[in-house]
C-alpha cells in the first residue's frame, strides 16, 4: 500500500520504509540471493537484513538516522563551549 505524504515536502513511504530504502533493500536482496546460491556466502544477506531493520521508519525517524546523528555529534561535529567570566 502506497501512503501519500500528508506534507507534500515530506518523502514518500511504502509500508515502513522510504522508497529509496525499498530500492536499496531490493538490490541488496538480489545480490544476496546470488551470493548465497552461487558462492555459498552468507554475509550479504545478513547485511541486507540489518539495513532493512535499521531503516524502518516510525514517525519520520529511523534507527539509522539516530545512529548517524549520534556519530556526527560524538565524532564529527562535536560542539565546543567557551566559558566567559
Amino acid at each position: 500500500m502506497y501512503i501519500y505524504p500528508d506534507n507534500l515536502k515530506s518523502k514518500a513511504i511504502l509500508w515502513l520504509w522510504e522508497l529509496r530504502d525499498i530500492g536499496i533493500i531490493g538490490v541488496g536482496c538480489l545480490i544476496s540471493v546470488f551470493a548465497l546460491s552461487q558462492l555459498g556466502w552468507l554475509p550479504p544477506i545478513v547485511l541486507t537484513a540489518v539495513y532493512a531493520f535499521l531503516s524502518i521508519r516510525f514517525e519520520d525517524v529511523s534507527i539509522l538516522d539516530f545512529i548517524r546523528y549520534a556519530a556526527a555529534f560524538f565524532f564529527g561535529r562535536q560542539q565546543t563551549y567557551e566559558w566567559r567570566a
